[in-house]
């Protein structure tokens, strides 16, 4: 582990002081405008902005890789995010506020994909699963370091701004003064969305319900926290013990994830949310104990859907279609993330703060309802399914190229997809248009045997 660390710790480094600077410029962003009164539904459209910003960089980003190099790409993007967070600060018009967002989340999704690279790069095989964790703790950690700066200087003043320019200004450094080699030339793995909506659609489901509800929580949490009468200060601790129960609750949910059924795992934590945010959406002011409780208890179940799902659909999807999937799970989350703010914002705005865990409870129910673990038909699932678990960390803090630090994903097929030109589907292996879709293993009843519907009752094989 010291020697991962040592050989990792320049690229953890520039990964934490990028999740400090964007944690902290999400809340200041969100108790900023609460100070002004501005409505709710700007403080979600910024959020949905930094998403859609995150979902265009996927794309574009591999364009500028492959055009001037990892590091010129780098510090590219890492020089525009600091002065798009700089430009907060000079201009007040909320419009031009929402270009600046989208930016920021456009450059930190190639700063992302660069670093996952250059990881996936350095890693040995047999070190794949620790080079991982030590990212996935970098990237939870600067988050709660990020609200917790607000702790310590509750004033919104231009002074925070300037600290999350800096943040950005430093996590250039350890990049910029490398002595390795470039990673390989990437080229963007094909999503296949027919057909893996097709194959995973209850994972699909659970990614797009985790965005729109994790994508609220980033955005609108702060805002609601305000409105409950905390200060600056108790906003920066209520977020900070949020995010830090999605670090804490990896462990104890991949032991679980190993153990049992991964879509009654679904259904159960989204139930639990459910009843979880119910005393935080009936009523309209709650003692600082209860929401400092509800809050952390909804959040460590919020934080489980997402990695719950990528495990659920790779246990039905083979190795070569692993990378692509990825790329199709973020691209679902970051929809789902852009809606979600803007949708709760609105309620916010119209019926009152609670609303926001309203929200979070109704599309929790959505998720009980959608999610049917008897309709899986297990015809598609892998020989070594179930798959062991991976704490997945959230699209915050990650790009289509975590497929590659994965252990899960086969080295060489990442290789083959991410480091050659794209190739052409094979038609034999696409679903055909013509044809009704085949039972999947995680489809609901329509798609399932019709003479056994329940003849799979989880992801035990």
């Amino acid at each position: 582990m010291r020697q991962i660390w040592k050989s990792f710790r320049a690229l953890y480094f520039a990964s934490l002081m990028m999740l400090i600077g964007s944690g902290l410029l999400s809340t200041y962003l969100a108790l900023r405008l609460a100070a002004d009164h501005v409505d709710g539904l700007w403080i979600g459209a910024l959020m949905a902005a930094n998403y859609f910003g995150l979902v265009l960089g996927g794309k574009i980003g591999h364009r500028l890789i492959a055009r001037v190099g990892h590091i010129r790409a780098y510090a590219t993007c890492a020089g525009i995010v600091g002065a798009a967070v700089l430009g907060h600060g000079l201009v007040d018009w909320l419009p031009a506020w929402l270009v600046l967002r989208v930016i920021v989340g456009l450059g930190m999704m190639c700063q992302y994909m660069v670093i996952e690279s250059w990881l996936n790069e350095q890693a040995e095989a047999k070190q794949r699963g620790l080079v991982f964790s030590g990212y996935m703790i970098a990237s939870y950690l600067g988050l709660v370091l990020g609200q917790l700066i607000l702790v310590m200087h509750p004033q919104l003043g231009l002074e925070l701004l300037m600290l999350v320019a800096l943040c950005f200004a430093l996590c250039l450094v350890p990049v910029a003064m490398t002595r390795r080699i470039h990673p390989a030339p990437l080229h963007p793995a094909p999503m296949e969305p027919r057909f893996f909506i097709k194959r995973v659609p209850q994972s699909l489901s659970t990614v797009l319900g985790a965005g729109l509800i994790v994508g609220s929580f980033y955005g609108l949490a702060p805002l609601y926290a305000a409105q409950q009468g905390l200060s600056t200060e108790q906003v920066g601790l209520f977020m900070g013990s949020c995010i830090f129960a999605g670090l804490v609750v990896q462990w104890p949910l991949g032991w679980l994830s190993d153990r049992y059924d991964r879509a009654l795992l679904i259904r159960c934590f989204a139930g639990f949310l459910a009843v979880a945010a119910l005393p935080l959406a009936i009523l309209p002011s709650v003692p600082l104990e209860v929401l400092f409780v509800a809050g952390f208890l909804c959040s460590l179940v919020q934080f489980c859907l997402y990695p719950l799902a990528v495990a659920f659909s790779n246990d039905h999807v083979e190795s070569d279609r692993r990378v692509s999937l990825t790329a199709m799970l973020l691209v679902t989350y970051g929809v789902g993330a852009s809606i979600g703010p803007l949708v709760a914002g609105v309620l916010m705005k119209f019926f009152g703060s609670q609303m926001l865990y309203a929200f979070f409870s109704f599309f929790a129910l959505v998720l009980v309802w959608r999610i049917r673990p008897k309709a899986v038909t297990n015809l598609h699932q892998v020989d070594d399914a179930p798959l062991h678990h991976v704490a997945m960390p959230d699209s915050m803090s990650s790009s289509p190229l975590v497929a590659a630090l994965d252990p899960r994903v086969d080295e060489q097929v990442v290789q083959d997809q991410m480091q050659q030109s794209p190739a052409t589907p094979d038609p034999e292996l696409e679903p055909d248009a013509d044809a009704q879709p085949a039972p999947d293993e995680n489809g609901g009843p329509d798609d399932a045997d019709p003479e056994h519907p329940h003849t799979f009752t989880g992801a035990r094989p």
